[in-house]
């Protein structure tokens, strides 16, 4: 099967060379024909950010902005999210303003994209657990009238998954009017199995489980809004509504030692949604003085009916409900003004959140160690910052403060736990100098104290029944996490270099162990973690006729010890990436990845050492019509095994997902625009934790 899906997308890449062929008199006239046009974007290093120019290269020929920022160094792209290597999800904005879902990075088409500036080493002005931003400059389409963008897309894998989404806008003078929805039906497969080998009560034992889980959902969407923008004003807001539901089942086995295996099947039913406001005002006056305002309101709430039946009648079904209620309101108030030949910007970001987690246990048994419980988080922050820019002819410097008080509130069953509810004062300093040498060699060097909050869905005291002999859970004591960071950048020629070391204290990663319950249990909960690391990567992009590539490669190594384990096997990665513009108008883009074995947290990853996907894309009609075809994981080498050894218990993993297949889009475009809506987030910490 690798093989035929290999040499299908083969032989349809030479099939579409050989067309656009007008003569072949020689091999030299050939790749002249193919790779002529073949260009790379210039990525350059400016301070600690590097500036990526997509007008005039390949990529604004890719489609989407998913598709350009997946072609980028240092970015990667599965699916509709980004991460940064080595830095984990960063915040992303458009035009200055923060992109509110990834589905607005669908929408964005790529030729409408200038540039696009990976910011490494943030200031103040972000929450301090914003690792990386990510800066997305957009042609500006003034055109008055209607315009409409509809995508459809299906997916061919284990399952066939479909999705379409239409965008319509209504420009007029100074307003703009848009709305798009989304419908998008997935199935996904994935099988695997889990073994845990320990001690207990002297005896070496093993509890194993084997799944075949499937993943069907059904989500919809609506986003309208509205922009105003004239001269050095503009205001405008949006509405963000979201509906799932999906139907998880897991068939499979479990077994304790040389027992029999026990059939099961686990089945989750859930159903959610969320909806969110956002509004935002900005003034420029006197040509130098800025002021933005971005107010934010978010509910969710999501359900979930457990059901776990044992066909052979052993042991009686476990049921169980949960129930997760978020709310937020958030405030961001920005001023930008000149200072001393530099730019001060001071502010405010203030949020409340509120998160409830009611779990029901239905089964009396399971109810001695996995009791029904209620618990009630809520959080009040409160933030000031203040930050100066300036250069010194060659020398730039940044310096920032921020400044945080946060007063938690948890409660389980209605009774506030002391040891958990906290207040706190925070205090986060930074400050990074850049050096230009001359237009082909910088450095630069950051320093910053972030502090780190963990996810609600982290800290919840609720257990989960996910076996006859393990469960999972949160942890309510978990400690906010405190980070230094120094980082390093540098550009010499076709090379850049980042290098990044990181002191954490309370940092968070997940252990296994014996959960004290009338039979074995094991639990997997989140703890606190001490440990430091060190980031070392080397980018090469060079303007080459035949192939135009980008290939950083690095070393990511950590020093952890846990329960006198240590944790400390480093991780060797590479990423290349190729673009390639072909005859008519035909874009390919070629990318290889793999890494080593070795430990990130308490985890142990397996190598895939040669991971490859491919696209080809065709626009039509002036490209207002536009054809993608895209195959992923073309070999099936993704490795998806992974390891823990914590508190006695060695746990196995090994997955297989359905990575690999074959993706076809659809784009009609009547007058396309960009992204429009121009606010940006109040508080994006705070959301990404509910």
């Amino acid at each position: 099967m690798t093989r035929k899906l290999f040499m299908l997308s083969l032989s349809a890449a030479i099939a579409i060379v050989a067309v656009a062929q007008e003569s072949a008199d020689s091999l030299v006239h050939q790749l002249q024909e193919v790779v002529i046009t073949a260009k790379i974007p210039v990525t350059e290093l400016q301070g600690t950010a590097l500036v990526s120019k997509i007008s005039g290269s390949p990529l604004q020929n890719l489609g989407t902005g998913i598709d350009v920022l997946g072609q980028l160094p240092m970015i990667q792209v599965e699916g509709n999210n980004v991460s940064i290597v080595g830095k984990g999800v960063p915040e992303i904005y458009i035009d200055g303003h923060p992109l509110r879902n990834n589905e607005e990075l669908v929408r964005l088409q790529s030729d409408n994209i200038r540039t696009v500036e990976l910011e490494m080493a943030p200031g103040a002005r972000y929450d301090s657990n914003t690792s990386a931003v990510l800066k997305i400059t957009t042609r500006r389409n003034t055109l008055d009238g209607f315009s409409f963008t509809d995508r459809s897309e299906v997916k061919f894998r284990r399952k066939v998954s479909v999705m379409d989404m239409l965008d319509v806008n209504y420009r007029t003078g100074a307003w703009d009017f848009f709305a798009s929805g989304k419908y998008n039906h997935s199935r996904s497969v994935v099988k695997g199995s889990t073994t845990n080998r320990l001690i207990y009560d002297g005896v070496p034992t093993m509890i194993g489980t084997t799944q075949i889980r499937n993943y069907p959902a059904d989500t919809w969407s609506a986003e309208p809004g509205f922009n105003y923008f004239r001269d050095v004003l503009s205001f405008g807001g949006i509405y963000h509504y979201s509906r799932e539901n999906s139907d998880f089942t897991n068939l499979g086995s479990e077994w304790l030692n040389d027992a029999t295996p026990v059939r099961r099947q686990l089945a989750i039913g859930t159903h959610s949604y969320y909806h969110r406001g956002s509004v935002y005002f900005e003034n420029t006056f006197s040509d130098e003085y800025t002021l933005h305002f971005d107010g934010d309101y978010k509910f969710s709430e999501a359900d979930n009916d457990n059901s776990t039946t044992y066909t052979d009648d052993i042991y009686p079904p476990v049921n169980s409900k949960d129930t997760r209620k978020s709310s937020l309101w958030a405030g961001k108030l920005t001023f930008d003004f000149p200072l001393r030949k530099g730019v001060v910007s001071i502010g405010t970001q203030d949020s409340y959140t509120h998160t409830t987690l009611d779990y029901r246990m239905f089964n009396a048994e399971v109810a001695e160690y996995v009791p029904s419980s209620l618990s009630d988080a809520r959080q009040l922050s409160l933030a000031a910052f203040a930050s100066w820019s300036c250069n010194f002819g060659k020398l730039g410097l940044t310096a920032g403060l921020r400044y945080e008080y946060v007063d938690y509130n948890f409660k389980t069953d209605g009774v506030r736990d002391e040891d958990v509810s906290h207040r706190d004062n925070i205090l986060t300093p930074d400050i990074s100098l850049s050096y230009d040498f001359n237009e082909r060699m910088q450095i630069s060097l950051s320093y910053k104290m972030a502090t780190i909050k963990p996810p609600y869905s982290q800290m919840t005291g609720s257990l989960k029944y996910t076996g006859r002999h393990e469960i999972e859970g949160g942890n309510p004591a978990l400690q906010d996490e405190h980070r230094h960071n120094v980082k390093l950048f540098g550009s010499w020629r076709d090379f850049m270099i980042q290098a990044r070391w990181s002191r954490s204290l309370d940092s968070y990663g997940f252990v296994k162990s014996v959960y004290p319950a009338p039979s074995l249990q094991l639990l997997m909960r989140p703890v606190n973690l001490d440990f430091s690391d060190l980031n070392l990567y080397l980018v090469w992009q060079k303007k080459i006729r035949i192939c135009p590539p980008s290939f950083p490669a690095g070393v990511s190594k950590q020093w952890l010890t846990y329960e006198r384990e240590k944790y400390d096997k480093p991780i060797f990665a590479y990423y290349l990436d190729n673009t390639f513009e072909l005859p008519y108008g035909i874009v390919m883009t070629a990318n290889i990845e793999g890494q080593s074995s070795g430990n990130m947290s308490t985890n142990r990853f397996g190598a895939s050492w040669f991971v490859m996907d491919m696209s080809l894309r065709k626009s039509f009609l002036n490209k207002s019509l536009i054809l993608q075809v895209s195959a992923s994981d073309i070999f099936n080498t993704r490795n998806n095994r992974w390891t823990i050894n914590t508190c006695g218990v060695f746990v196995d993993r090994r997955q297989s997902y359905d990575y690999r297949g074959v993706s076809v889009s659809l784009t009609y475009r009547l007058q396309p625009k960009k992204s429009r809506y121009q606010g940006k987030d109040a508080s994006e910490e705070e959301i990404n934790r509910l």
